[in-house]
C-alpha cells in the first residue's frame, strides 16, 4: 500500500510527463503550425554561386516565390520582403530570406541581383535562386511548401503562390503569411522571435 509521500511523487511525475507531452505538441510555439518539410536542395544564387538547404541549417528563413518578368503580384511581393527584411535588421534579427524564381530558364543570376537591388540596398542575407528546370521548381513548390507553379503554354507569366512562408532551423516550414496585401510584418516578427 502507497503511503501519502509515494502519491505526491507518482502526481508529481505525471504532471510532468504531462508537461513534456504538452510542450512536444507544441514543438516550435507556433500554434498550428503547418510542419512541412522542405526538400533538400542545390540552386545557383544571384552572385551565380550554389546556394543549398544545407547553407540555411540552424537558421530561420523566409521564403516565397517570385520572377522577374511578373507584372502583378511579384513587384508588391518583393517590395514587402525588402520592407519585412529591413524591419528584422532594426530589431537586430539573425534571418535569412529566400526567394525561388519561377521561371528559371528567364531568370539568371544577374537578372535576379538586378531585380532585387532595385528593392533593397542590401541583400546579403537574401537569396535569389535560379538554376533548375520549370518543372523542378514545380515539384519542389509542390513537395516543399504545397503550393502550385505552374507556366500556362505560349504565356510569360507564371501562375504562382503569393505567401511569405516562415521555416525555422531545421528547414520545417511552420506557417504562412499573406505576401501581396495584408502583409502582417508585426505577426512575422513575432513569430520569428518565437522561435530563434
Amino acid at each position: 500500500m502507497m503511503n501519502v509521500g509515494e502519491n505526491v511523487k507518482k502526481g508529481k511525475f505525471l504532471v510532468v510527463i504531462a508537461l513534456i507531452f504538452v510542450l512536444a505538441a507544441c514543438g516550435s510555439g507556433i500554434p498550428n503550425a503547418l510542419n512541412y518539410e522542405v526538400s533538400d536542395f542545390t540552386y545557383v544564387d544571384q552572385n551565380g554561386e550554389n546556394f543549398s538547404l544545407k547553407d540555411l541549417e540552424g537558421k530561420v528563413w523566409i521564403a516565397d516565390m517570385i520572377f522577374t518578368q511578373c507584372d502583378t503580384v511579384c513587384p508588391p511581393m518583393t517590395a514587402h520582403m525588402a520592407k519585412l527584411q529591413s524591419m528584422v535588421k532594426e530589431e537586430g534579427l539573425d534571418v535569412d530570406f529566400v526567394s525561388f524564381s519561377v521561371d528559371p530558364e528567364v531568370d539568371t543570376p544577374e537578372l535576379l541581383k538586378e531585380y532585387a537591388e532595385g528593392y533593397s540596398d542590401d541583400i546579403s542575407n537574401w537569396h535569389l535562386l535560379t538554376g533548375y528546370s520549370l518543372d523542378e521548381i514545380t515539384v519542389f513548390a509542390k513537395d516543399s511548401f504545397k503550393a502550385l507553379v505552374a507556366k500556362p503554354e505560349g504565356q510569360d507569366q507564371v501562375l504562382h503562390v503569393t505567401k511569405f512562408y516562415l521555416v525555422d532551423q531545421n528547414g520545417t516550414v511552420l506557417k504562412e503569411y499573406d505576401g501581396v496585401s495584408d502583409t502582417p510584418y508585426d505577426e512575422i516578427i513575432k513569430d520569428i522571435k518565437t522561435i530563434l
